[in-house]
C-alpha cells in the first residue's frame, strides 16, 4: 500500500498543544510511507517539541519565521501552499481554528493556509470544556461548510486531569485516514460529473416568482466531494447564498427551463449525472412584464408543466450513470422506486421531509437509497458532506 503515499506532498502544521509529540510519531510513520513531509510550527509549539526533532524525522527544514530564507528565492509560504497535496493541521487548538475561521493570517501557517488550494485537514485537541464551547462550535461548523474537514477528538483522560472529549486522534488513526483520502482522491480521475442543485425560481412578474425551501447544500457537498475524488465536474445551480466549491466548474441558472437547456448541452460528454436541484414541476403559464398590481379580488395563475429533466436524460441514457433525489412527505419508497423504473435511474437518494435532521436547510440529511434491482441501503442521519462520500461510492461501485 505504500503506492498510496509515495511521493506525495503533506504540509503539517503543528500548533501550541502538548499533542504536539504526538505529530513525531505521525512524521515517522508518513516518512516510513515514502511522503514528502514540510513542517510549519507555531512560536507557541516549540515550547512543546524542539523544531530540530521534526527536522531529523522529515529530512527538511522546519519553517516558523515568516521572513527566514526562502526556497530558491521563492516566496515561501506561496512555495509551500503550492506544493503541498494535503494540509494536516494537528494538533490545531481552539486559537488556530478561530484564525483560520476568521480569515486571519498573520504568521507563517495562517498565510500559507490562506494562499493553498489544497485539502485542508484539521485534528483539533484541547480541554473538552474549549472544545465544547459555543464559539469554537460555531467555528468549525463555519470552516466544514467551506470544505475543511475534521479529525474529530477523542474521548478520554486530558493532560490537565480532566476527562472529557478532546483528545487529538492517535497517529495510525490520522495515518489511515491520510491513506484514504489519497485512495479515494483517484477514484473518479477522468470522469466527467454534472451535478444540478439548489432550487429553481420560475418567474410570474418582474418582483415575484414560484420556488421552494432548497437550499443548495447538498448537490454543492456533492460537486465539491467529485471534485476532491479527481473528477472534472459541471456544478449547475439554481439560486443559492453558497460559495461555488474550489476546483468546480459552477453554471449559475434561474429557471427550469434554463437548467433543462444547460444539462442537454453538456449531457452527452457527460460520465455521471447526479441531479440534486429540486426544479420546480410548474412554472407560470405568461410573465408579465410590470409588477401585478394587487385589486379586490383572488388572483388566479394558469400553470404550465416544466421539462422532467431527468426523465428526458433517462431517455437517452445509453452507459452513463443516472443518480436522482426525490424528496417526499408520504409513501416515500413506493413513489421513489416508481421515479426509479420511470426516469431509467441507477439509483435514487429519498428522503422524507417530514424526518427532523432531513430535507431542505439543514446540514444533515437521513435517506435511503433505492437502486434499480429494488434493493434498498438505509443511510443513518449525518452531514451532508459525509453522506456525498457515500453517494459517491456507490457510484464508484457501478462504474467498476
Amino acid at each position: 500500500m505504500n503506492r498510496v503515499l509515495k511521493g506525495k506532498n503533506i504540509l503539517i502544521g503543528v500548533c501550541g498543544g502538548i499533542a504536539a509529540y504526538k505529530v513525531c510519531d505521525l512524521a515517522s510513520r508518513l516518512k516510513k510511507r515514502d511522503m514528502n513531509i514540510d513542517i510549519i510550527m507555531t512560536e507557541a509549539s516549540a515550547n512543546f517539541i524542539n523544531p530540530l526533532t521534526f527536522q531529523s524525522l522529515t529530512s527538511n527544514k522546519v519553517i516558523m519565521n515568516m521572513f527566514e530564507t526562502s526556497y530558491d528565492n521563492e516566496i515561501q509560504h506561496i512555495y509551500l501552499a503550492k506544493k503541498a497535496d494535503i494540509v494536516l493541521i494537528a494538533p490545531a487548538t481552539a486559537n488556530i481554528i478561530g484564525k483560520i475561521a476568521a480569515g486571519i493570517a498573520d504568521d507563517m501557517l495562517t498565510t500559507t493556509i490562506m494562499a493553498t488550494k489544497a485539502p485542508i485537514v484539521i485534528a483539533p485537541a484541547m480541554n473538552s470544556n474549549m472544545y465544547e464551547n459555543s464559539i469554537l462550535q460555531e467555528n468549525i461548523s463555519k470552516l466544514k461548510k467551506r470544505g475543511y474537514v475534521f479529525i474529530e477528538p477523542v474521548e478520554g483522560r486530558l493532560a490537565c486531569g480532566d476527562t472529557g472529549r478532546g483528545k487529538m486522534a492517535e497517529p495510525v488513526y490520522i495515518e489511515n485516514y491520510i491513506e484514504s483520502f489519497f485512495a479515494a482522491s483517484a477514484d473518479l480521475k477522468g470522469k466527467k460529473v454534472i451535478v444540478t442543485a439548489g432550487p429553481t425560481q420560475e418567474a410570474i412578474d418582474p418582483v415575484r416568482f414560484i420556488t421552494n425551501h432548497s437550499t443548495g447544500k447538498m448537490g454543492y457537498a456533492i460537486a465539491q466531494k467529485a471534485a476532491l475524488r479527481g473528477a472534472y465536474v459541471d456544478l449547475i445551480s439554481g439560486p443559492t447564498v453558497l460559495a461555488p466549491p474550489l476546483g468546480v466548474n459552477t453554471i449559475n441558472v434561474i429557471s427550469a427551463e434554463e437548467m433543462y437547456k444547460k444539462i442537454m448541452e453538456l449531457y452527452d460528454k457527460a460520465d455521471i449525472v447526479i441531479k440534486g436541484a429540486a426544479v420546480a414541476d410548474y412554472a407560470p403559464f405568461n410573465t408579465t412584464e410590470q409588477k401585478i398590481k394587487k385589486d379586490e379580488g383572488n388572483l388566479t395563475i394558469e400553470l404550465k408543466k416544466n421539462p422532467d429533466i431527468l426523465y428526458e436524460l433517462g431517455k437517452n441514457k445509453e452507459n452513463k450513470i443516472l443518480v436522482g433525489f426525490a424528496m417526499e412527505t408520504q409513501n416515500l419508497i413506493e413513489n421513489a422506486k416508481e421515479k426509479v423504473a420511470k426516469k431509467n435511474l441507477d439509483f435514487i437518494v429519498a428522503n422524507d421531509l417530514k424526518i427532523e435532521g432531513a430535507g431542505f436547510a439543514t446540514d444533515t440529511n437521513i435517506v435511503k437509497l433505492i437502486f434499480k434491482d429494488g434493493s434498498i441501503e438505509s443511510i443513518p442521519k449525518m452531514s451532508k458532506l459525509d453522506l456525498a462520500d457515500i453517494i459517491l461510492d456507490r457510484v464508484v461501485s457501478i462504474l467498476n
